[in-house]
């Protein structure tokens, strides 16, 4: 079995190498999973016993490793706050889960391949992946991270054709390359010919430069319609873990303010500031934000700027007189409901508001309610509210006066396409991602965050305007390419000439046909699993 772990480890690696932020290693994903497989197979076909647990336990080294390397920065972040050993164990949740998950996929792999043909079982074991893949997204414990189909936002122009089929298309050009792969070289090792050799290599080379040819056609020739937008971002550079400690509210809004100005021009027709740039000690009620000296400073600014609006993230609340949620808290005689939440203003009396709905497990939502409510204790230092907060059920998009719509994506949202596409289907003409990175310090995790903005432009074909309260703050065109990019951890502005457009592209409209398909594909594999005495 040494030998065995030596190759799982040996994909960890592979798989690893190729994950962002590394520039255009990505291709690497296509072959890095055969290591894995083939001490799969040695384990299927050699004399061991437990051969079902061994499997397991292969696919979970593989994962635990390779996701550990690559989202180092949750250790990292909470570290910076907490102790190291409470760090540790909140950072295994992450690190944990998604191996296990992985590791489950290929034990059911295991499980059809006692009791139907290998061609079969790599069909569950797709299915189960990309399945694992959708849980991942969807549930309270939500982490979609490190879907495969986000390696390749490192190597952008080689996956063009997400505007069809979203990341998942990518997991499963992944595995099918993979597979192809590995059956080539277990068939040359040992010295067998189930499958031609030659049709195999026909079937691994049209398999990766079909896609890549495609997608690098769709590239070259991919023209925006001309559809001009002048569009600030704004970086502040606050340290989010002492922002109350050295910085007031006012401060803060007095640098948004001089930033702005810096790269405004007299027709810009949005300023982006980045997530909770917008604050007051004890939080902003909406109903009277108006009220509020901020407001009235920020109508002041747009003075000088007829067509400008400001969207910002924003900290705020809101007052019920009755519990009508299950974040909901009593306060005073009333029930009070926390935001992170984003605002749009103009020069008239309009306020929008959109509250956050993809929450940080932990940090911003209790998962699973009270089933977890014992992990409070570690959960409330880490910028947060153990509560949770109040969530929107759906995304809004947030409209300026001249009509045009912006999709106010705040921060750990933008990973989910199918949600980002939600906003688009809805009005969007452009992507603004308001996000706060500087609690992962200066990590990786903040370039992919960057990177992983860049599949949300070609999934949708718009522009990403980025807003990062450290950096990093940027352009992204409806190519995927990086336009503009500030630094890491100092103050600055950046000013672009987008296009908006309208146009919805096929994965707007169908959304994630490939987990569709792969959800059929696992239920079939179920059916597989039945034993035939019970059907």
């Amino acid at each position: 079995m040494k030998k065995n772990y030596l190759l799982a480890l040996l994909s960890a690696f592979v798989l690893w190498l190729a994950w962002p932020p590394i520039p255009y290693s990505s291709l690497l994903l296509l072959v890095g999973f055969v290591p894995l497989l083939v001490a799969v197979e040695r384990v299927v076909r050699g004399q061991y016993a437990y051969k079902g647990r061994k499997i397991f336990a292969l696919a979970f080294l593989t994962g635990f490793v390779w996701n550990t390397a690559s989202i180092y920065w949750v250790f990292h972040a909470m570290n910076a706050y907490l102790s190291t050993v409470v760090s540790l164990l909140i950072a295994l949740i992450p690190f944990c889960l998604a191996p296990l998950l992985m590791a489950l996929a290929f034990r059911l792999y295991y499980q059809l391949r006692k009791r139907k043909a290998i061609g079969w079982s790599f069909l569950g074991l797709v299915s189960f992946w990309i399945g694992y893949e959708y849980l991942h997204q969807s549930w309270g414990l939500a982490f979609p991270w490190m879907t495969l189909g986000n390696g390749f936002a490192n190597f952008h122009q080689i996956v063009q054709w997400y505007s069809v089929t979203g990341v998942y298309g990518g997991t499963l050009w992944i595995w099918l390359v993979n597979i192809l792969a590995f059956l080539f070289y277990w068939q040359k090792s040992q010295k067998i010919q189930a499958i031609g050799q030659t049709k195999l290599i026909v079937a691994i080379v049209a398999t990766i430069l079909v896609p890549m040819g495609v997608s690098v056609v769709q590239y070259a020739s991919y023209k925006e319609h001309i559809n001009p937008s002048d569009i600030v971002v704004v970086q502040p550079n606050i340290d989010p873990y002492g922002k109350f400690g050295y910085i007031s509210p006012e401060e803060q809004l007095e640098r948004l303010f001089a930033l702005s100005e810096k790269a405004a021009r007299p027709n810009t027709e949005f300023f982006i500031w980045p997530e909770t740039a917008i604050s007051a000690r004890g939080g902003i009620n909406e109903e009277g934000f108006r009220a509020y000296p901020v407001y009235q400073s920020i109508l002041g600014f747009l003075e000088n700027y007829p067509n400008g609006n400001v969207l910002s993230g924003i900290e705020s609340y809101a007052l019920f007189n009755d519990p009508h949620t299950v974040t909901a808290r009593p306060f005073g005689e009333h029930y009070v409901e926390n935001y992170n939440a984003a605002v749009l203003i103009d020069a008239s009396s309009k306020v929008q508001f959109y509250h956050k709905s993809k929450l940080v497990p932990g940090v911003e939502q209790m998962p699973f309610g009270k089933a977890l409510e014992f992990m409070k204790p570690l959960f409330e230092h880490f910028g947060g509210t153990t509560g949770g907060y109040g969530r929107d059920p759906e995304p809004s998009v947030l409209y300026a006066q001249s009509g045009i719509g912006a999709a106010p994506v705040i921060c750990y949202e933008s990973i989910w396409g199918n949600y980002v596409r939600e906003y688009v289907l809805k009005g969007a003409q452009f992507i603004a991602v308001v996000t706060n990175d500087g609690w992962w310090k200066n990590t990786s995790g903040k370039d992919q965050h960057l990177d992983y903005a860049k599949l949300r432009a070609i999934e949708n074909r718009r522009w990403v305007a980025r807003s990062a309260n450290t950096g990093i703050s940027g352009f992204i065109n409806q190519r995927g390419d990086i336009v503009q990019r500030t630094e890491w951890w100092v103050p600055a502005s950046i000013n672009q000439e987008i296009n908006l457009n309208e146009e919805l592209t096929t994965y707007t409209k169908v959304g994630d046909i490939v987990v569709y398909l792969a959800l059929l594909g696992c239920l079939f594999s179920f059916f597989l699993l039945i034993p035939l005495k019970t059907r």
